[in-house]
Formats: structure tokens, sequence, C-alpha cells
């Protein structure tokens, strides 16, 4: 194992680093933390660390200092058994002079599919000179689980497929500032393309057979490593039926109880708890994500029906049937993943006589922000529905504006609350990321 370990840090040093496009991710390394950065298969976690790699050379640091390894690497599969002790050993067979004395930068891609890794991290952080940077694929790498294990010295950030803003960048749109009339058409246009491209890094330049393949690829390994392997989950069809149900579905209710019910229409023997687990495994390989009711009572908010979303719009199309996926619900899964850069804290809500509005998020400087989505206020009938119900909730909720995002239509709409601002995608996706 020694020498694979060798070999492999050694190839290393001499492959050139794909550092891609530079990420609209502020992350900052704290001094005696490690820097996890989690998110789902494929976002570009990897050329995000080759990324943060380049700034240290940059900077000076010798390649020499910088240790990195990708433990889906399948010379790597012993380390389950031999324990990631032997990854120290092996950096320090090589260079024994820089042990305590200089600085080592460490970088472990997906190290979560080796069971012991928080106590192995924690144990270097306090017995070398190192920095250690982390990616994984697993939301349960933000637990208090994990924090406790290492007690305190880990801080996460997410990565997430490209944001718009990062779409632009991809293209080599400047979308900072204001927008000149020229601009403008160039952003509204890539917007187009971002619509049906969607924001995973390899496939933003491929065209749309290609794209449907790859997306399809990710999907059969989030569902069969990331869940049915990692797992050892005993019936995959099962969770493959329920994926595909619930991505079907997007922007729309569901419970447990109906998905129990669904997969036992089926044939499926999945009782009640296990459909459960199988939602919850979704969210934790992020390609999944529930929102709750807004409600005060935690438990009422447990019990109601939640949303279901995607990780990103174009992949739900490509995995879908295409039957139930309408272009509304995938602009309202767009303006969702929009916001879930920023914030988890997002709900939606539920008023009287059936009154919903589809986002009540808490953004970061501790406010509200009330956002409907509709793809046009065109028609008088869904203008004055959709009109009524934000104003009737900014009343109950206390709030004085709020926003339907659309496809196309701009213009501000007074009520007796405030102000409601109607924004294109386009705007509302450069203004929120």
């Amino acid at each position: 194992m020694q020498d694979s370990l060798r070999e492999i840090i050694l190839d290393f040093r001499e492959a050139e680093l794909p550092t891609g496009i530079p990420r609209r991710v502020d992350v900052t390394p704290v001094p005696g933390k490690a820097t996890v950065c989690i998110g789902p298969r494929r976002a570009g976690k990897s050329t995000f660390l080759f990324q943060q790699v380049q700034k240290l050379l940059d900077r000076g640091v010798s390649r020499d200092n910088v240790l990195y390894l990708n433990f889906f690497d399948d010379r790597l599969r012993h380390l389950r058994h031999e324990g990631l002790g032997v990854v120290v050993d092996a950096y320090f067979s090589l260079h024994p002079e820089k042990k305590n004395t200089e600085t080592v930068y460490c970088f472990f891609d997906e190290i979560q599919v080796v069971p012991g890794w928080e106590p192995f991290v924690d144990r270097l952080m306090r017995t070398e000179k190192c920095e250690v940077y982390i990616t994984g694929s697993s939301a349960r790498m933000l637990s208090r689980e994990i924090a406790t294990q290492m007690r305190g010295r880990a801080l996460s950030w997410e990565i997430f497929p490209f944001s718009f803003r990062e779409f632009l960048d991809f293209r080599g749109i400047d979308a900072d500032g204001p927008l000149s009339t020229r601009r403008r058409l160039l952003v509204r246009k890539a917007f187009e393309d971002y619509w049906e491209r969607g924001g995973f890094p390899e496939v933003a330049g491929l065209d749309r057979a290609l794209r449907i393949r790859i997306h399809q690829e990710y999907w059969g390994a989030m569902l069969f490593r990331d869940l049915v392997e990692r797992h050892d989950v005993a019936h995959p069809r099962a969770v493959s039926d329920l994926a595909h149900r619930l991505v079907n579905n997007i922007a729309s209710l569901y419970s447990v109880n109906r998905l129990t019910a669904y997969l036992q229409s089926l044939g499926h023997r999945a009782p009640k708890s296990a459909v459960a687990d199988y939602v919850e495994w979704f969210e934790d390989a992020f390609f999944l994500f529930t929102v709750p009711v807004f409600d005060a009572s935690l438990a009422r908010a447990n019990v109601n029906p939640k949303k279901i979303y995607c990780v990103d719009h174009a992949l739900a199309r490509s995995v879908g049937s295409g039957i139930l996926v309408n272009a509304g619900h995938l602009l309202e899964n767009l303006v969702f993943t929009a916001l879930r850069r920023s914030t988890s804290d997002i709900r939606y809500f539920k008023g009287a006589n059936g009154r919903e509005v589809d986002f009540v998020a808490r953004v970061p400087d501790g406010s509200r922000m009330l956002v409907q989505v509709c793809e046009s206020l065109v028609e008088p009938r869904t203008r004055k529905r959709e009109v009524r119900a934000l104003g009737r909730t900014m009343a109950e909720l206390g709030l004085r504006t709020a926003m339907i995002v659309t496809r196309d239509d701009e213009e501000t709409i007074p009520v007796d609350a405030g102000v409601i601002d109607v924004v294109a995608a386009w705007r509302f996706l450069l203004d929120v990321e």
C-alpha cells in the first residue's frame, strides 16, 4: 500500500491542474480548521480544489508541500481496511525533512468514502503542521455529529453546479455592474442557454443529445453509488422508482404516506420508515431537496406535506418522463436552486382558502424574502390570483416588499401591504446570486 500511495502522490506532482472557471464561492481558510467543501457529484468540487492548489503555487508554495488524494481512485480502496494513517506515513517517507518543520497542504477529495476519516483529520490537524482541504458529496459532512467528532476543527462550504453568474463567466460575459443594451442582450441570450443546459460544468458546452446522456449517467451514479452502495439498500429498484416519482413531480407537494402507497402499488414492500429514509438519503446526496411549510411549530411543519426540488432544473428535465415536468415547475426549481445557494432556510407558505406562496426564505442578513414564481402575468385571472395571494401574505408576515419571478415580465405593483416587484428570471438570478 505504501508503494501505491507514494506513486499516487508523485503522479500528482507531474499532472497538469485542470483549474477551469473560477467559482464564485467565498471560501476562506481559517487557521486550525479544515476547509470542507461539500456538494453533489460532478458539481466541480475537484476542480475547485485544483484552483486552491494553484493559488498556493502562485504564492510560491512548493508542489512538494502539496499532498493530494482522490479517494474515488480504485488504487486507494484498501484504505477502507488499513486506515488513513498510512497516508501520512507514505508522504513523510518521501519528505522526512518536512515533518513539523514546513506546512504541508493536504487536499483530500471525496474522503467520506473511507470510514473513520473524521478522527484521522482531527488527529492530523492536532499533530502535524498542515492545512487540510476536504471535499465530499454527503450533507452529513455538515452535521453536528461530525462537528463533534472533529472538535470544532472544520468549517464547511457548499458547492453547487454553476450559478447563472458562473455560467456567464464560462461564456465570457461580464455581467458585473450596470448593463449596457448590448450586454443586456447577451445576458438574456445566455439565460436561454442556461435554461436549456443547466449548471453542471461538464455539460455546459455540449449538444443536447450528449448532455441528456451525461445527465442520465449522473443520475445513475447518484442513485447507485451515493444511495444503494453507501447505504447497502436491499431493494434498489424501489429507490430508483421513488427517485423518478419525485423528479417527475418537482415543485409539487408530497407526503411519505403517499409515496409509500405509490411504491406499494408498484409491488414494492417498502415500509413507511424505509421511504422516509430514502428521501433523507436523496437530500444527503444533494440531488433532491425538500421544503417544509412555513410554521412556527416545528412539529406541525414536519407533519404537513413538503415540496420537492432537484439540484439542477436541466438534470430534472433530462431524467424526468417529460409528462409531468412542465416549464412552470422548472422555473420554480430554478428559483429554488438560486435561493438555496444563499440559504438553507427556505419554506413555502400556506394560508387560508388554499392561498400559497412558493418561497419564504431567510437570507444571510436575517431578513425574510417572499418570492412567488409564475411564468407570465399576461393572463388577467393569473395576475389577480398571484398578486392577491402575495399581498395578503405580505400583510400576514409584516413584510413591505415581495417578488414575483417570471420568464420575461418586469414591473412594480403597489398593494396595501407595500410593493411587489415583478422581475424576469435572468435579472432575479443576477441579483440573488
